[in-house]
């Protein structure tokens, strides 16, 4: 459940080795007496909820947008929006920003003929972009005499936060902190100012970063190649098939002012939401959020056509070469939240990757040896739209990745052909529960839970409802899933093999 916030795919989450032999309906917690939610007049949504185990919050700001909203040929802009808003505002990250502010525009006017220049691609003038990079050099070198590096991360810090992040995903962009309870205000001051005044300092720089964590952390790495390649054959229309750090020849050339558009477009109070959760007073924290967010003006969201991905009309097959271990990813597209299809397919998750009694770790690892790990996943890479139930393996030496995708089908068929019995999915049930209840006993994860869900099925009442319908669902439900989506026709397979020798020539063979 709370798995489907990420968009990489994690190995599955091994729960507890209890198994319980009656139900555990999760309804019990209550949280619709517990959560405030409020609407202030410029559209902001605000979930509060009081918690009072230790002086500490939990505060989540996040924004319905991601990388799915991004306009053709300007992929990676939510994420390197992301990166700009920790460069400081008017008052924060600068020695003097009235002064700073004419050498920034030179430096914008100065990036953005280079830009111009490299879109000509083989036509541009060396020359010319090479004096434009040392003008744009000289300019950042005279700019640091006015930043003042990481004063947000610094001004948290001091006041005793954990866990100040960020995140950018296909569907959402979150910033995120941990404080003492009696600091609440410092981060309304902060983050109504990065909301109002943000300053887009060290853009060039910055873009320059992160496409150096391209080519380290993407361009190098097998498993993100390989999920990249993997979710572009998957989608063929719709724009999860985009990696969120974008396309490298994107990136190269990302418009300073598309960027701010973008953050002016989406970066609005009524495409956002608020949770706050721990020791709080409801009716204090809502009049310090009036105070410093309640003048924010809304604005209209643009109404971006994202392209609803074709139904697949059979079995997509791709290998990926690189040299590093083989790996099988296999994908069947399926419906999000709130279908209840969806939900069968949490139980399905369950049943065939959660833990060593689970289904898929007893035939390919336990029993057969084929494979080193398998899990699942139910919901990639993201959840506003419909997605993809993931299955990942990593064959065991001499076995290949052909192998391992025959067990696994066997399995499948399996889910189609006999019903489940009531013991083992009471089992998976009460894991699932087990499992939601962990997800919620910190502040921070009831939080990141509370605003994600709003966000995406639009009722954080998702939570409890979850349990209520876990707990109904049957056998046969499980079966009529199963036999609907999980077809050749409707899957995507890929393998990541080594280049050519004797035993990738093997692999490369369709079978």
């Amino acid at each position: 459940m709370g798995k489907r916030q990420y968009y990489i795919l994690l190995p599955v989450l091994i729960f507890s080795a209890f198994v319980f032999s009656v139900p555990c309906p999760v309804h019990g917690l209550s949280l619709n007496a517990r959560v405030h939610e409020y609407k202030l007049k410029n559209g902001l949504t605000v979930l509060l909820m009081e918690r009072h185990q230790s002086p500490t919050v939990a505060l989540y700001m996040r924004f319905k947008v991601g990388s799915v909203d991004e306009a053709r040929g300007k992929s990676g802009t939510a994420h390197l929006l992301e990166h700009m808003l920790f460069k400081g505002t008017k008052s924060l990250g600068t020695k003097d920003y009235y002064r700073e502010r004419a050498l920034l525009a030179r430096i914008d006017e100065i990036g953005e003929m280079l830009d111009r220049e490299q879109k000509r691609g083989a036509a541009a003038d060396k020359e010319k972009s090479a004096a434009l990079r040392r003008d744009l050099a000289r300019l950042q070198d005279e700019h640091k005499k006015f930043v003042i590096k990481d004063e947000i991360d610094t001004i948290y810090s001091r006041n005793g936060a954990v866990g100040f992040n960020a995140s950018t995903g296909n569907d959402i962009t979150t910033y995120e902190v941990s404080l003492p309870a009696n600091r609440i205000e410092i981060w309304a001051r902060i983050e109504s100012d990065r909301f109002l005044n943000p300053v887009f300092r060290e853009y060039y720089s910055e873009r320059d970063v992160v496409m150096e964590e391209l080519r380290q952390s993407y361009e190098t790495n097998p498993e993100r190649i390989f999920m990249s390649q993997f979710f572009a054959a998957a989608f063929t229309a719709h724009p999860y098939r985009v990696p969120i750090i974008g396309w490298k020849t994107d990136l190269q050339t990302l418009s300073k002012k598309e960027t701010y558009a973008f953050f002016e477009s989406y970066y609005a109070p009524n495409n956002a939401i608020i949770a706050i959760v721990g020791d709080i007073k409801i009716d204090d924290t809502l009049q310090l959020i009036e105070t410093y967010f309640g003048n924010i003006p809304p604005q209209p969201i643009p109404e971006h056509v994202i392209t609803a991905e074709p139904d697949q009309m059979g079995e997509k097959s791709i290998d990926v070469v690189f040299d590093a271990e083989p790996r099988l990813l296999i994908g069947f597209h399926k419906p999000t939240v709130p279908a209840f299809d969806d939900y069968v397919f949490d139980i399905i998750d369950a049943l065939l990757s959660s833990g060593r009694t689970s289904r898929l770790y007893q035939s390919l690892i336990v029993r057969d040896k084929i494979a080193t790990s398998i899990s699942t996943e139910n919901g990639l890479p993201g959840a506003r739209y419909p997605n993809l139930f993931v299955i990942e393996a990593l064959p065991r030496a001499p076995h290949t990745c052909t192998e391992a995708a025959s067990a696994i089908y066997k399995e499948i068929e399996r889910l189609k052909d006999k019903p489940v019995s009531h013991y083992e999915l009471q089992k998976v049930k009460n894991q699932l529960q087990a499992s939601f209840i962990r997800g919620l006993e910190s502040n921070a994860g009831l939080a990141s839970q509370l605003s994600y869900f709003k966000i995406i099925s639009g009722d954080w009442r998702y939570l409890e409802k979850h349990g209520e319908i876990i707990d109904k669902i049957t056998p046969s439900d499980i079966q009529a899933v199963a036999k609907k989506y999980l077809t050749a026709e409707n899957r995507t397979a890929a393998r990541l093999v080594r280049p050519s020798t004797n035993q990738s020539s093997k692999e490369n063979r369709h079978d």
